[in-house]
């Protein structure tokens, strides 16, 4: 059954997405980062462009030609997206096929909108009986993500 994660009190949720993403594929797992537009997939795809060279993320879109031979896929469309190891949601809802991947992971900011939004994802998943895990971000010993 698929884990699922909240990383809570994000100050920069693309930056932690970033990070979790890097530390999953150095653990070569395949990670599909799903963006809630089309703005959301380019703000995280030039982040990953900009991560140090000793710890690049060879990345593309869910649409790209080497989308089936890169380990990081970004995406706007859950239909692109295949199942992977983890899967990153950036989305304000639940991504459509989520069960698909071994962990989903999902990053809640300060914004009290999305706050709610994530209650009500975190309520989503519990009442379907996944595993929840919460990490607190503004704790020190969870911020560099998992």
């Amino acid at each position: 059954m698929t884990e699922v994660i909240f990383y809570t009190f994000a100050g920069n949720p693309l930056d932690v997405a970033r990070r979790i993403a890097a530390k999953a594929h150095g653990q070569g797992k395949q990670v599909m980062i799903y963006a809630p537009d089309t703005a959301t997939a380019d703000a995280i795809d030039r982040m990953l462009w900009a991560t140090p060279a000793p710890g690049f993320v060879p990345h593309c879109r869910d649409n790209d030609m080497l989308a089936g031979e890169t380990p990081v896929l970004i995406g706007t469309n859950t239909d692109n997206l295949r199942s992977a190891d983890v899967m990153i949601n950036l989305h304000d809802d639940h991504p459509s096929g989520y069960a698909c991947f071994e962990r989903l992971v999902e990053i809640i900011g300060l914004d009290e909108a999305v706050v709610e939004r994530g209650r009500e994802r975190y309520r989503f998943y519990k009442t379907r009986g996944y595993a929840l895990q919460t990490y607190d971000l503004r704790q020190p010993a969870h911020q560099e993500g998992r």
